[in-house]
């Protein structure tokens, strides 16, 4: 079962992704953001505690999602721009997407790691992709929903949390 998540720390950006059925209890806007641990692509292990004092966005997205694949090249592109401010990307796709040996090249290309796994309590909102949590520098919970965002609409989510102190 997979998971999505990401804490503070600077800023990170965690995408995840997994369609399981399995109700969860997600973390609501202002909630502290439950502890996770994330498996990478590469089997690297980052946790919550990794992320302390980072902003961290997790997105679960599927392969077969045209708006999860619509707002990755979005999402890749503001990483570059941000992450040496502490922001960074994990992305993990649904089960029911293509093997994870075929995602070779996208990891390649992409700014920041594709996980596999999420342990924790982070689910995706009314069954549906992509679906995101924005998580602050203090780890608290600043945006749990389902659906894409615009570049404008991510940009007027994060900036504020990247000016934050650490």
């Amino acid at each position: 079962m997979s998971y999505i998540f990401a804490a503070a720390r600077g800023v990170s950006i965690l995408i995840l992704a997994n369609i399981s059925g399995v109700a969860l209890a997600s973390p609501k806007t202002g909630d502290v953001a439950p502890p996770y641990q994330i498996k990478l692509f590469d089997k690297t292990i980052v946790t919550s505690v990794d992320m302390a004092g980072k902003v961290v966005v997790i997105n679960y997205w599927a392969t077969w999602c045209g708006p999860s694949k619509a707002e990755m090249p979005m999402m890749d592109l503001y990483h570059r721009r941000h992450k040496k401010l502490g922001f960074q990307i994990f992305g993990v796709v649904t089960k029911d997407s293509i093997p994870l040996s075929r995602m070779k090249k996208l990891t390649e290309v992409l700014s920041y790691p594709l996980a596999s796994d999420l342990k924790g309590k982070y689910g995706v909102v009314k069954e549906s992709v992509p679906t995101s949590y924005i998580i602050d520098r203090k780890g608290i919970v600043r945006y749990a929903k389902a659906g894409s965002f615009s570049e404008t609409e991510f940009a007027a989510l994060i900036n504020p949390l990247l000016n934050e102190t650490p």
